[in-house]
């Protein structure tokens, strides 16, 4: 057996099985470091780079939104894009709980439940989207429609 064998995600194995075409590109790191410092290490544009944040409505569901690592997310725009009348980050030591996956680890690909996704619009005119692989130190590269499609996803308006 390859001792080298790549660690394959949650995400990964979804991306397979949906034959989604995607590129992993990994990087060394022990703890959470924030998207830019993550660009910055893989040589990307930020606007290429997408970083996945997880709210709680006040109907009590959870809602991912994903959006580029250097804007921020307007939780009035992003409640609208999900009919709820506000939303509100959960709490970092809820993330794995929620979600399956740890912080700076987090993709909206595979997470234990299904939950409601909304893409910023700024993904509409890129070719590529880096997006978190599902563990610290992979990002993965795909086409905005295919990551939709992986998450059962939609484009909405979501930054600042």
């Amino acid at each position: 057996m390859a001792k080298n064998k790549e660690i394959k995600t949650n995400a990964m194995r979804i991306l397979e099985r949906e034959k989604i075409s995607f590129t992993c590109h990994t990087y060394e790191c022990e703890e959470f470091t924030d998207g830019m410092q993550i660009a910055d290490m893989l040589f990307l544009p930020y606007e290429k780079v997408y970083k996945t944040l997880v709210t709680i409505g006040s109907s009590k569901n959870y809602f991912v939104f994903v959006i580029p690592v250097a804007g921020e997310l307007d939780l009035k725009k992003a409640a609208k894009s999900v009919g709820e009348k506000s939303v509100s980050m959960i709490h970092v030591k809820d993330i794995n709980q929620v979600t399956g996956y740890i912080r700076g680890g987090c993709t909206a690909i595979g997470m234990k439940k299904q939950y409601v996704t909304r893409l910023d619009e700024s993904a509409r005119d890129k070719d590529k989207i880096f997006v978190s692989g599902g563990r610290i130190g992979s990002q993965i590269e795909l086409k905005p429609e295919d990551f939709l499609k992986a998450c059962k996803g939609e484009y909405a308006e979501l930054t600042m």
